[in-house]
């Protein structure tokens, strides 16, 4: 039987096909790196899927034969397809302000505490479900797919919702992880256009033969934790089981997503007002965490600063002065595409800070900021949960950011282990390998991890009352 195993790992700033080999330990090999972006068309702000779907074929070309594949992206965007499969049109972007004002039209309606009681989740404006009731193409609908698992169904001709994923739209019952038809009806959503649930590991099924023909071999598609910080927490590297001491998490990259892992959701009053979020993990398991805005804040400056070179400035940031000004990354204004260092300019003088100077001085203002902002969401995750937690680890591309992970442990006064930065793509793998019979359980997943990728441990240091005091200014 073959050890090789094919991820598709769609993030919100690029895609990538990667090539597992479980034959000795645990290997990565890229098979195809691609970016990803959103497409502005007369106002409003898509996804290219089908180019996305392209550079995939083009990925699974390059990988050669495997055992299995499996498809793992950003949450909460989907497509909706007519009674016959065709796509209604492209998948609109979470950044796009279509749904302005619906999260608080559903409050007023329904009730913020009805809507955490069923879902769990924290009110982000683009939730799946308020992207739903500002959908104009509804009505002809027959099915809606999530971006995983429209890619799966062009692969295969199957449609499901993996629950990982479902969990993120607002429509999931988190206790009994089925969809929540009675909160689906009330507000007025079609009940027909939610598709079979599926669990990470499930058999989806085999490629059609029109795209075995056009890459050249064929393979089971298995279902993961579609969901790209479900499959990211599969391969975080620590020891303990989920109801031993406890690690809190920073899944890094655009976004920052920050809390712990546990057997149930946590419900409470006090949870909803924190906007902590219950999103689904594998094996049962719950990812109760907050989203922080991650390293968009960091790739805006960059798409403003034309021919600036990161290496560069992360080098003169670190020897920028410390808490010059800071703000809190969660700023709604922060959240769409556009003029990042003005924007943080202006939020510095709403706050009575002086702005950066320089662009290294703004990257150090975001790296900071970013490390505040994981901070704050530990610590609540924490005193929410009643988790103690030792040890924080960040995974997926920010790990590579030394300078972000020692402010992390800094202002978290807690050690971080740095790695593994491809996470989701093994988590993505290692649930296809557990279907294979080649590990077994969660704890045996992440020892492999731990054994086989690089990881880099960073003590905190500094002042704790440097960053209180940062802190104080913009929480």
């Amino acid at each position: 039987m073959s050890r090789r195993f094919a991820a598709v790992d769609l993030g919100a700033s690029s895609g990538r096909v990667m090539l597992a080999d479980l034959s000795e330990g645990l290997s990565l090999t890229e098979a195809h790196r691609f970016p990803n972006g959103p497409v502005r068309v007369a106002g409003r702000l898509y996804w290219d899927i089908l180019g996305l779907y392209r550079e995939i074929l083009t990925g699974l070309r390059a990988a050669g034969p495997v055992s299995s594949i499996g498809v793992d992206s950003w949450a909460v965007d989907y497509a909706l397809l007519d009674a016959s499969g065709a796509m209604l049109g492209n998948p609109v972007h979470y950044r796009d302000d279509r749904t302005a004002g619906v999260a608080e039209r559903v409050a007023a309606s329904v009730g913020a505490e009805s809507l955490y009681d069923v879902s769990g989740l924290q009110v982000l404006p683009f939730n799946t479900v308020y992207q739903l009731l500002a959908e104009p193409r509804l009505g002809d609908a027959a099915t809606m797919l999530l971006i995983p698992d429209l890619i799966g169904y062009w692969l295969t001709g199957e449609a499901g919702a993996e629950v990982t994923n479902a969990s993120t739209t607002g429509l999931l019952d988190v206790r009994t992880r089925t969809w929540a038809r009675p909160l689906v009806k009330q507000l007025g959503l079609p009940e027909g256009i939610l598709p079979p649930l599926r669990q990470p590991g499930d058999l989806l099924g085999g490629l059609r033969r029109d795209v075995a023909g056009e890459i050249g071999w064929s393979a089971p598609v298995r279902v993961v934790g579609s969901h790209d910080t479900a499959s990211a927490v599969v391969a975080v590297p620590a020891a303990a089981p989920v109801s031993g001491p406890a690690f809190a998490y920073v899944s890094c990259g655009t976004w920052s997503l920050a809390g712990v892992e546990l057997p149930g959701p946590v419900l409470t009053p006090e949870s909803r007002a924190a906007n902590f979020t219950n999103e689904a993990g594998i094996d049962g398991t719950v990812r109760y965490l907050r989203n922080v805005m991650g390293l968009w804040l960091l790739q805006e400056c960059l798409r403003a600063w034309p021919g600036s070179d990161l290496g560069e400035l992360l080098k003169a940031a670190a020897g920028e002065r410390p808490f010059a000004a800071v703000v809190n990354p969660d700023e709604p204004v922060f959240l769409p595409p556009g003029d990042m260092p003005a924007r943080i300019a202006t939020e510095c003088r709403r706050t009575g800070q002086r702005p950066p100077a320089s662009p290294a001085a703004y990257v150090r203002c975001v790296l900071e900021s970013l490390a505040l902002g994981h901070r704050e969401a530990v610590r609540q995750a924490m005193a929410l949960s009643g988790r103690d937690v030792e040890v924080v680890h960040l995974v997926g591309g920010g790990s590579r950011n030394e300078l972000l992970c020692q402010f992390t442990a800094d202002a978290c006064g807690l050690p971080v282990v740095a790695g593994p930065a491809e996470a989701t793509t093994l988590g993505n793998v290692l649930v296809q390998a557990r279907a294979a019979g080649l590990v077994s359980d969660l704890e045996e997943m992440r020892a492999l991890v731990a054994a086989s990728q690089p990881l880099r441990r960073y003590e905190p240091s500094g002042a704790r009352a440097d960053w209180d005091e940062a802190a104080s200014r913009v929480f």
